[in-house]
């Protein structure tokens, strides 16, 4: 059975159709899920999701790109929802210099912050990185980070990265990217990833993997990440698909 890391099905694109979205992830196989909230309307629907249905997760924080929003008000209320049964992990948090809605160095405070609360309350964290991996890189060690290990999201560097942030007591989260064709550094990172360190993941409705590209992706499709890494790392779905929740369950401190 496959654990989806890090999806977004509690945002509009998914509104209204929720329960048949689940419905497929299941009958595809994915038992578990972790749905990421990253401001006060997803943060809501995420927790609102998981409580109603079995094998969801939260994991919630404050989004780089809505990083000018955020306050001492909000950090308190994170602090507060943190504690919620539901939640394994914080963010997803990051930098994030494509988009650069607030200015660098807002980024990095509230980035910084928000692992400071994450170290204080023992959670992992989820790693957003766009444009900024030496920046995210440096604020990581510098803020011992590793203490908490978490997830680099949606990996897409090559293998001189993924060792260095495997240094830093990582996981590697590999999404559709990795089924493209002309992903060729992501496919040898997944193929060298550390099967221990190893996580799988669909951002939907981001990313759509191959076959479906260019289509709203959904958590069903977190087979098709893993039939790509199979296939890279030269092993069977179910290794792939049994080492991956693995991994998950045991960085979220989840029983089986």
């Amino acid at each position: 059975m496959l654990f989806d890391t890090h999806t977004h099905i509690n945002v509009n694109k998914f509104k209204g159709e929720e329960d048949e979205v689940i419905a497929r992830a299941q009958a595809s196989g994915v038992s578990r899920m972790a749905l990421v909230g990253f401001d006060h309307p997803t943060i809501d629907k995420a927790f609102e999701l998981a409580h109603a249905h079995e094998g969801l997760y939260t994991i919630i924080g404050w989004h780089p790109t809505e990083a000018g929003s955020y306050t001492d008000k909000i950090e308190a209320e994170l602090r507060e929802q943190l504690s919620d049964e539901t939640v394994v992990a914080m963010g997803e948090m990051g930098l994030d210099y494509y988009w650069d809605t607030a200015p660098k160095s807002v980024q990095q405070d509230v980035f910084r912050r928000q692992i400071r609360v994450a170290k204080e309350l023992k959670l992992p964290i989820s790693i957003h990185n766009r444009d900024a991996t030496e920046d995210t890189y440096k604020i990581l060690k510098e803020e011992h980070a590793g203490d908490t290990g978490g997830i680099m999201h949606s990996f897409n560097l090559d293998t001189y990265w993924m060792e260095k942030f495997l240094d830093l007591n990582m996981h590697v989260s590999f999404s559709g990217v990795v089924t493209f064709k002309n992903a060729q550094e992501v496919k040898e990172a997944a193929c060298r990833a550390p099967e221990d360190r190893l996580l799988i993941e669909t951002d939907a409705p981001y990313l759509a993997p191959m076959p479906n590209r260019g289509k709203r992706n959904e958590p069903a499709y977190v087979k098709y990440v893993a039939e790509e890494i199979a296939r890279l790392k030269d092993q069977s779905y179910e290794a792939v698909a049994k080492q991956t929740t693995a991994n998950a369950l045991k960085l979220f401190g989840l029983k089986e």
